[in-house]
């Protein structure tokens, strides 16, 4: 059984910077993929990172680019969303997922991923 506990965030001011962790663990075939999406309240979930395990092909979405990134360790089962000059638009929960099906470039579509976190909350102050 696939298991996905995020942690990382918290509140922080405008400009600054926090790491989430996606600590992954259940069979390797069932977390091809890993992304991170972020959700507000009354608001469609969105994707922030993708990244496939057996190529490491990565990316990063929408106005994330420039500023986030996701990188995997995969000796400790973990993936990481940097996120660097924070802004109030930010603010989300940000959740992490797997998905099954390898591919060489991970889609960004929530009903592309069968496991989910719980999430951790990030709140940015301007």
């Amino acid at each position: 059984q696939v298991q996905l506990v995020e942690s990382g965030g918290g509140p922080v001011e405008a400009g600054g910077s926090l790491r989430l962790t996606c600590v992954e663990s259940g069979p390797r075939h069932e977390r091809a993929c890993i992304g991170w999406f972020r959700q507000v309240p009354g608001k469609e979930r969105e994707a922030v990172a993708t990244i496939s395990y057996l190529s490491g092909n990565s990316d990063v979405y929408e106005s994330m680019k420039g500023r986030f990134a996701i990188f995997q360790e995969k000796t400790k089962n973990e993936v990481y969303l940097q996120m660097n000059n924070l802004q109030p638009e930010d603010t989300a929960m940000y959740y992490c997922a797997a998905r099954s099906v390898y591919v060489y470039a991970c889609p960004n579509r929530t009903t592309d991923y069968q496991h989910w976190g719980q999430g951790t909350q990030v709140t940015v102050s301007s």
